[in-house]
């Protein structure tokens, strides 16, 4: 049962992520959701939200260790050098709200 309520957690943390976090490509937002990244995301930093404090580190060290294949795969960069500061920034505030709410 904490298994299904633990996947349930980790849909609804996707969710937002896909939402409200996007990829900066030319000043084109193409949303997480969109691109197929708020899942993989969601699944990599939720135990961090166990941790007492949400570490900012740590959560741009994951989005460093997410690599993006682009151009049909012929380069490879990391999630976080997509993200603009403002995205990373608002990612960090989703991540301590919601765990305020676990």
């Amino acid at each position: 049962m904490a298994n299904s309520n633990t996947t349930k957690e980790i849909e609804t943390l996707a969710a937002e992520i896909g939402d409200k976090i996007y990829i900066d490509v030319a000043k084109w937002h193409l949303y997480l959701s969109d691109a197929r990244l708020h899942t993989a995301v969601a699944e990599r930093v939720y135990p961090l939200l166990e941790e007492q404090s949400i570490n900012e580190d740590k959560v741009l060290q994951i989005l460093k260790e997410i690599p993006i294949k682009l151009g049909g795969g012929r380069k490879e960069l990391p999630l976080v050098d997509l993200l603009p500061m403002q995205c990373q920034v608002n990612l960090i505030d989703l991540l301590e709200d919601y765990q305020r709410k676990l």
